[in-house]
């Protein structure tokens, strides 16, 4: 007697997405001298708790659960992750610039170390939730990158966060309107 399986699809097709971000070019990446304090802090935007690795990563999750059923949200998710790797590439070159190393690794001014972790995530089950907690990651994200232009006395690397923070407004503004 022969058996018959359900073969399960997603059919969402994502060649072709392109990195969801303001249509505004970056400034160079360079800095004006080397300075590990300032690499430090980048690290944190780089991989700690609130950062372009957790955002990634938590977007992408989010557009596996829902690209069966519903590929216009998928496709969105992904785009945003694209223009959150983006930004995870230029920090890492400014990190390397200022005299740092990228390995994954938050290094906070009172000399704590802390490896990222999945831990650091929220996925929340129902999409209106993941949808509302990448909305506070975001507003986390440009909270943090605000405090640290405060610290940098770079203007180099300040231009580069500001233009970021343009992306996550963004983000933001398209999550809201995706919630509604």
């Amino acid at each position: 007697m022969e058996e018959k399986r359900n073969i399960l699809i997603n059919d969402c097709n994502f060649m072709g997405q392109k990195p969801i971000m303001m249509d505004l070019p970056y400034p160079p990446i360079k800095v004006q001298e080397r300075n590990l304090a300032y690499a430090n802090l980048l690290s944190i935007d780089y991989c700690g708790a609130v950062s372009e690795l957790s955002a990634i990563t938590q977007y992408i999750n989010n557009e596996n659960r829902v690209s069966c059923e519903n590929c216009p949200l998928a496709k969105t998710l992904l785009g945003i992750a694209m223009a959150e790797m983006m930004h995870l590439q230029k920090l890492g070159e400014l990190i390397v610039l200022l005299g740092g190393n990228v390995d994954f690794t938050a290094k906070f001014r009172d000399g704590r170390r802390k490896m990222w972790s999945p831990e650091y995530l929220n996925i929340p089950e129902q999409v209106k939730g993941m949808l509302l907690a990448d909305i506070e990651a975001e507003k986390a994200a440009i909270n943090q990158y605000e405090a640290h232009i405060k610290l940098i006395k770079d203007d180099c690397v300040n231009a580069v966060l500001a233009r970021i923070i343009k992306d996550e407004e963004y983000h933001i503004m398209l999550l809201r309107a995706l919630m509604n």
